[in-house]
């Protein structure tokens, strides 16, 4: 059975084509929201009538603008925004290009900037609204061969914060869902051929490249992810901003 927790809200979500946006738009659409998924992959809608795609590159500041516009145009007022689009560049730092580091930053740091100041400015005005970034565990503690990714991720997290803290009069909520590892293609990307035995490797930990193991025993499924967002996107959520969730089965041990 449906539910309607969302009825009537317009929420946006970015790097909507797959693993955790894809299970937040799907989410939204069965709490009742109106759900314009955002991707720069063109593509049908993921999951039921109510998913809405656009194409968009978050990284294209103009772009962001016009497909905002559209969205208000097409389907109305965004009451919610969700920061979901990502891009992984795994090196060591001593091999990292250039090209690598300023592409991982335009999507997963700036691609938020972009959103959240159009979005944001038009929750402003009107008095409403709750944006959450998806982040990673990996802002908090160190990665070994993700130095662009944390960095990235990091930043994204303490904008959002940042943001929060300046819309909160306004009432516009902003707060952070930080995933650990999570079943998506980005991850299987880094897993090789033998999948089972890699996701063993995360989920018992490796020593050798300074991880601990995820407590709870299992690798996240993207609608865990979707859950703690919808949960901060939601007015179960009222009291809460510059909030930042961690949703890893207790891989950083909280660090």
């Amino acid at each position: 059975m449906e539910r309607s927790e969302f009825a009537g809200v317009v929420a946006m979500v970015t790097g909507a084509r797959q693993g955790i946006g894809a299970a937040v738009a799907r989410a939204l659409a069965a709490e009742g929201a109106v759900v314009a998924a955002v991707d720069r992959n063109a593509g049908p809608a993921v999951g039921p009538e109510a998913v809405r795609p656009y194409v968009l590159d978050v990284a294209d500041a103009q772009a962001v603008d016009g497909t905002v516009e559209l969205i208000e145009d097409q389907l109305g007022p965004i009451d919610v925004l969700v920061n979901v689009a990502g891009i992984l560049r795994a090196a060591p730092v001593v091999e990292l290009t250039d090209t690598d580091w300023a592409e991982t930053f335009a999507v997963n740091a700036t691609g938020v900037f972009h959103t959240s100041r159009t979005v944001g400015r038009r929750m402003a005005a009107r008095g409403r609204g709750a944006i959450v970034t998806v982040g990673s565990n990996a802002a908090g503690v160190p990665r070994a061969g993700m130095a662009a990714y944390a960095a990235s991720k990091a930043a994204a997290t303490m904008f959002t914060r940042c943001l929060g803290l300046e819309l909160a009069r306004s009432g516009v909520r902003c707060n952070v869902v930080s995933p650990g590892s999570t079943d998506t293609q980005m991850q299987r990307a880094l897993w090789g051929e033998d999948a089972e035995a890699a996701e063993q490797r995360v989920i018992d930990g490796d020593l050798a490249s300074w991880r601990v193991g995820i407590p709870l025993g299992r690798i996240a499924a993207p609608d865990d992810v979707a859950e703690a967002v919808l949960f901060l996107a939601s007015d179960r959520a009222r009291h809460i901003t510059m909030h930042d969730l961690y949703v890893d089965g207790g891989a950083t041990l909280r660090a």
